[in-house]
């Protein structure tokens, strides 16, 4: 996974400079304080909520989307178990410590949450954030327990940044011994097919997380029609490579969600209640 400090660093060595016809990436929000930056995790995990449930990737009760406690490390916070999605608000969200108490809000969380995001976060120091639904095409690319192919320029954001994991593969994941599996066969990429479930993303913001998994969701559904109507041409390694170090990174995920909170904002800024 292809961090921000990364894209940062790249960008001096080159000596990119902005000027009015150059793009260059914006900053993120400066952290003040525990509390302040508590509350814009909030913000951000109650609106990536409200987004997956507007693009129908939630279904029923099942899906959840974590982030990590920015002053206590090894608690999370994460929509509680049987909330609607698009109707998500701050005030709604639990926080969960790592041995699955609830130390903040009073509603259940879902066990299969606790079971892979634990085990995430504590694998993954640097992993802010993670999402996971069960979305039809993520669920359903998952069951050929093929690698994702690189045959789309939108698809080369994950270039080398997908793993394949079949621990459980089928079961309800209510135990963490799975989850620590599905945590390890991530190792350091942003995004993992568990095989007969469906597809988790990573990130070091909310916004990222949810952006990988709603692009790779979309991967999921071309390369299912693309199979299904022949035999798919891949792009070559080196542009592949080209188009991930274009669009693969913390910083463009992050980028990519804000078009989203914009509308949210617009339309409803209940959410943030």
């Amino acid at each position: 996974m292809k961090t921000v400090t990364d894209v940062k660093a790249s960008e001096s060595e080159e000596g990119n400079s902005s000027t009015d016809n150059e793009f260059s990436w914006p900053d993120q929000h400066e952290v003040i304080d525990f509390e302040q930056e508590r509350l814009h995790r909030k913000q951000r995990l109650a609106a990536g909520l409200r987004v997956l449930g507007r693009l129908r990737l939630a279904e029923g009760v099942a899906g959840h989307i974590t982030v990590r406690d920015p002053e206590f490390p090894d608690r999370f916070w994460v929509n509680p178990f049987g909330k609607n999605f698009k109707l998500m608000k701050v005030s709604d969200l639990i926080c969960v410590d790592h041995t699955g108490e609830v130390v903040v809000g009073d509603q259940p969380v879902n066990a299969a949450a606790f079971a892979i995001h634990s085990q995430l976060h504590a694998a993954r120091p640097d992993v802010i954030a993670a999402a996971h639904c069960h979305s039809m095409y993520g669920r359903t690319f998952s069951s050929l327990g093929q690698p994702l192919k690189m045959i789309t320029q939108d698809d080369t954001m994950f270039f080398n940044d997908v793993a394949l994991c079949s621990a459980g593969s089928g079961a309800v994941v209510l135990d963490t011994a799975v989850g620590k599996a599905m945590a390890e066969s991530l190792g350091d990429k942003k995004a993992l097919i568990h095989q007969n479930h469906g597809i988790i993303t990573a990130g070091q913001s909310v916004d990222s997380a949810v952006w990988w998994f709603v692009a790779l969701e979309r991967s999921c559904q071309s390369q299912i029609l693309a199979l299904s109507a022949g035999t798919p041409i891949e792009i070559p390694d080196d542009l592949a490579q080209s188009g991930y170090d274009q669009q693969g990174h913390e910083l463009a995920g992050w980028f990519q969600f804000q078009t989203w909170w914009e509308e949210l904002m617009r339309d409803e800024p209940e959410f943030l209640e």
